[in-house]
């Protein structure tokens, strides 16, 4: 195996990161593991803007947030790259392609109440999302898990998650005790060390493991403080111009909604449902069930399917003059107050994470939390191949035409060293041309 470059690579123009997230926003399929892997394979191994030990310090912090984690951390780096605009940049267009599709397809669903288009393409795109969260799930491992400690860590987390259906924050918070205790009894073992004191070689990087903080990335108690307030200020100027209570309602809501999202948006699900079928009765449990379908086969955050619930509630609240109308400005207004507080933490307590990374006694923890995220992401990898290889459960028939393109996905990234984008958009168009033969 060839040893990794130590050519620093040139930093990314404002510009050239805008299209890369546009990009992003288009192709982030697969759920949080699956959007996660693209990032990773593209931002730390293909262009080398951020190295994998910066990349998985924010990404730990991101685990800790409630709300979408992969849109968190497309926010984090965003910014850390370009300041404020990059952040907001990099979230919003991670949002934006998804959000717009989704209201497009709940337009289509409520006029025609056909929602099969994009099916053959997506079918295609599955199998490579599978074979992207594998790949991801061995590179972090072979990076970041570097003793048996969090070999083990990273094994019973996934066990947990998987088998005995132990809530993710609880999983993240055992984890955390883990790395604290090791860093406490073992501190050699913390910070990407090795037993023997040698660390492995890595690929320079934009932002590497030794790139200082820039100035915008400083934390300061005051700055962070008043951020909040403008965060709290903004949210409550667009609400005060809401013009309808059903709008009120969903603001009140989806905002209090976006703030107990610990655990991805299936732990959130339920709790949603109840609120929008039973007490707000927006849609019936038929219609969320098949919002949750488009939001399984759509790129952006799952959570999306909220742009969805809103859709359809402000056109059975008539929020505006048509349907059309009253849908759009519904899901809007859910779409903005569900990621309103994923900007504000970020923007908020990045700096204090940044400020944290020589912290043997905040990154102890942090490290047990890497090699838990390790057996999190390979559990959603094994969920994600069941659902993708047996659509139909384990009763039905096992789909061995997807399974071969997610061996040829996975041979592509191994072998080849393809990107996620060409492969993805390989398979899809193989999905399309299968479908119609």
């Amino acid at each position: 195996m060839s040893e990794p470059t130590t050519v620093k690579p040139v930093a990314p123009t404002f510009m050239e990161a805008f299209v890369f997230w546009l990009k992003l926003g288009f192709i982030s399929f697969g759920g949080p593991a699956g959007q996660i892997a693209i990032m990773r394979q593209e931002l730390v191994e293909r262009r080398r803007w951020i190295s994998e030990k910066r990349f998985l310090h924010a990404l730990n912090y991101c685990m800790l947030l409630p709300g979408p984690e992969a849109q968190q951390l497309a926010t984090y780096i965003g910014w850390l790259m370009h300041r404020t605009w990059g952040g907001v940049v990099a979230g919003g267009l991670f949002v934006l392609p998804g959000a717009l599709i989704m209201m497009a397809l709940a337009w289509g669903y409520v006029t025609f109440g056909n929602t099969t288009a994009l099916q053959a393409v997506l079918w295609g795109i599955k199998p490579a999302v599978v074979a992207l969260v594998l790949f991801a799930v061995y590179r972090i491992a072979s990076k970041s898990l570097n003793h048996a400690v969090w070999w083990a860590l990273a094994v019973a987390s996934f066990i947990a998650v998987t088998f005995l259906h132990i809530g993710f924050p609880w999983v993240v918070a055992g984890a955390a005790i883990v790395g604290w205790i090791t860093g406490e009894l073992r501190p050699n073992w913390i910070s990407g060390g090795h037993g023997d004191g040698k660390a492995k070689a890595h690929a320079a990087a934009v932002i590497d493991d030794d790139t200082p903080t820039p100035a915008h990335a400083h934390f300061s108690w005051p700055r962070s403080l008043a951020l909040v307030i403008g965060f709290v200020a903004l949210g409550v100027a667009v609400y005060a111009v809401l013009p309808s209570k059903a709008l009120a309602d969903m603001a009140e809501f989806f905002t209090s909604a976006a703030l107990v999202t610990f655990g991805g948006a299936y732990a959130v699900l339920p709790y949603v449902t109840q609120a929008a079928v039973e007490k707000y009765q927006w849609l019936s449990t038929a219609q969320m069930m098949d919002g949750l379908a488009l939001g399984e086969t759509t790129p952006g955050p799952l959570i999306l399917i909220l742009t969805f619930v809103g859709y359809l509630g402000g056109v059975k609240s008539a929020v505006a003059n048509s349907p059309f109308a009253s849908g759009v400005l519904a899901a809007s207004v859910v779409t903005f107050f569900t990621f309103l507080p994923s900007f504000m933490m970020i923007f908020a307590g990045a700096p204090f994470i940044e400020s944290t990374r020589r912290s043997l006694k905040l990154q102890a923890p942090l490290t047990g939390i890497t090699a838990a995220v390790v057996g999190v992401i390979a559990s959603l990898a094994v969920f994600f191949a069941e659902h993708t290889f047996w659509p139909k459960g384990f009763s039905g028939t096992f789909d061995y035409l997807s399974a071969a393109i997610a061996i040829a996905a996975l041979g592509a990234f191994v072998k080849f060293k393809r990107g996620p984008m060409e492969t993805i958009a390989v398979c899809a168009l193989l999905g399309l041309t299968l479908s119609a033969a």
